[in-house]
């Protein structure tokens, strides 16, 4: 595997950044949970595992343009992630209807980003755009080539709003997690992220959330979003139905 002169530099200078998330407002301690203890090194070139990501890769780039490509290129915009939730839960809710949970994402970003942070700058995987042609779903930007492969941050990030919804509201579990599993999709679909890298930031996730319920912080704050949800959800519109029964088709069709 060659990788372009300038991504192979730019990952090399990347190295040598600090971790971010480190001087966050955050709930664990940076020592109280390190993600490189709990992630195995992603799949070395030329073994079954590596050629399944490259597999995946080129069989879901006849994606392109298709209702599935549209999804991947909306879960890309972190903003919106809470409309994106929207179906799974059943109630349309923002930060200012849900400022306690808002506060709650917005410090729980901070373990997140750290948690991708370290397995991403010890590994150094590369992006599959990088060396297979194809399309992807995002502009081929200098940031998006740097940003190490394996885990993904979209997935990580996905899946962590998603355990914490379906904490705050669990008679939904089963579709905010069905969700959650899509929002990590959509970077396999998008070409911009190995299949590899989207299990490992679902993994990443589980493991920074089984630490997080060990804070009291972080329990208190919970026990308070979930109330905070329960009296949303009895006045919060309903999205979208056609939106809706569309996305859910999607979200659960495979993608290969």
């Amino acid at each position: 595997m060659r990788l372009p002169t300038v991504a192979a530099a730019a990952l090399a200078l990347a190295s040598c950044a600090a971790l971010p998330g480190d001087g966050d407002d955050r709930y664990l301690h940076p020592r109280a949970f390190d993600a490189r203890d709990h992630l195995p090194p992603p799949p070395r070139e030329g073994t079954a595992a590596e050629r399944r990501d490259r597999e995946i890769f080129h069989a879901t780039r006849p994606l392109k343009d298709t209702p599935r490509w549209s999804l991947a290129q909306a879960d890309a915009d972190k903003s919106r992630i809470l409309d994106g939730y929207a179906c799974a839960l059943g109630a349309s809710i923002t930060p200012q209807s849900n400022p306690r949970l808002a506060a709650m994402m917005e410090r729980m970003r901070g373990d997140v980003r750290a948690a991708v942070a370290g397995p991403k700058w010890r590994h150094l995987r590369p992006r599959p755009y990088l060396f297979e042609d194809g399309p992807i779903c995002l502009p081929k930007t200098v940031g998006l080539a740097v940003s190490p492969d394996y885990p993904s941050g979209h997935s990580t990030w996905g899946w962590s709003v998603g355990l914490l919804l379906a904490e705050a509201a669990p008679d939904r579990a089963p579709a905010l997690l069905a969700r959650a599993q899509g929002f990590g999709e959509s970077r396999v679909v998008c070409g911009v992220h190995n299949m590899s890298s989207v299990e490992a930031g679902r993994r990443n996730a589980r493991n920074l959330h089984k630490a997080l319920r060990g804070s009291r912080t972080f329990k208190a704050d919970l026990a308070a979003v979930r109330a905070e949800m329960t009296a949303v959800r009895q006045t919060a519109p309903a999205p979208d139905k056609a939106r809706c029964e569309a996305e859910t088709a999607l979200v659960a069709r495979p993608l290969l």
